[in-house]
């Protein structure tokens, strides 16, 4: 079973408006309410590629159970922890270019966290998790550290999709898989990169540091994946992007809901690379189609 971890879900209300008049009175050209979240944008996905999974979580109110019912009517399975708060709305207001306001999400009180690491006793070694996005301030910044405790004590896989200090914590406890893009990659190390050969001398560090596989998006210049045997290109299929919001998360799901059904890892990767593209191409997460119409398209060579 593949589980998700979304510490603070919310809805993503995206807003479209023709000309923004701040100050002044404005009317909507469209709209539209998303479930949101990386973990729930990982589940949303495996679930169109038909990978078993159970997203979990902290969701509170009403905002929280129209994230519920959206997943419950998408057949996804959830298990999340409800809390006394309610969960954050988060708005992307398309107008041109893209502004976003995003919400602080609700205080976890300490039975709430405790409630959900309760969930993940039940795991097992042939189990994976993925811990995704940013960590709630009220639960400490540890809480990573101690999902991942109760990960290894179970025998469990986890992948970690975070920066910063919670990902350089998490690398010696050796994740399945992370996934930085190259701007991500070069602010961990505190460096600029400039040339893909740079790209591959710092993804090598995180495989060094205890990553077992480390995936490297890179936009429009395609991925690379790096594992000890050797290092691996993807191309990026041509598109029109119309959402940056899910890419990375549907490469996570393409890259670890076909490594769990095949075990092959460059059918993983290129799984991962269609379908992050398939979001970035598509106004909602990816759909199985968009996926494998993609599939074939993605070309990969040895660097």
């Amino acid at each position: 079973m593949i589980y998700t971890v979304t510490l603070n879900p919310s809805i993503d209300y995206i807003v479209e408006v023709k000309d923004l008049r701040l100050g002044d009175l404005n009317r909507m050209k469209r709209d539209l309410k998303l479930p949101g979240g990386k973990g729930i944008n990982v589940s949303r996905v495996l679930n169109q590629l038909e990978v078993q999974n159970k997203a979990i979580g902290f969701l509170g109110g009403f905002t929280g159970r129209y994230i519920e019912e959206w997943l419950r009517k998408e057949s996804i399975s959830s298990d999340f922890v409800f809390v006394s708060d309610d969960t954050r709305i988060n708005i992307k207001l398309k107008h041109g270019e893209e502004t976003e306001i995003n919400g602080a999400g609700p205080v976890i009180r300490d039975t709430e966290a405790d409630a959900l690491l309760q969930k993940l006793t039940a795991l097992n070694g042939n189990d994976v998790v993925i811990l995704s996005g940013s960590v709630p301030p009220s639960v400490g910044g540890d809480f990573y550290d101690r999902l991942i405790s109760v990960c290894k004590q179970r025998g469990a896989e986890f992948v970690i999709d975070t920066t910063g200090s919670a990902l350089k914590k998490a690398l010696p406890h050796q994740p399945l898989l992370v996934k930085p893009n190259h701007h991500e990659l070069a602010e961990l190390f505190g460096v600029t990169i400039q040339t893909k050969e740079e790209i591959i001398t710092y993804g090598r560090k995180l495989l060094e540091a205890g990553a077992k596989h480390v995936l490297v998006s890179m936009a429009g210049e395609g991925a690379l994946f790096i594992t000890e045997h050797g290092v691996y290109h993807a191309n990026a299929p041509k598109g029109t992007v119309k959402n940056s919001v899910g890419a990375g998360d549907s490469m996570i799901a393409g890259f670890v809901g076909t490594l769990s059904l095949t075990g092959d890892l460059m059918e993983a990767f290129r799984a991962g690379v269609a379908s992050g593209s398939a979001t970035a191409f598509s106004d909602d997460l990816a759909n199985r189609e968009f996926i494998e119409k993609l599939r074939p398209l993605i070309d990969i060579s040895e660097v």
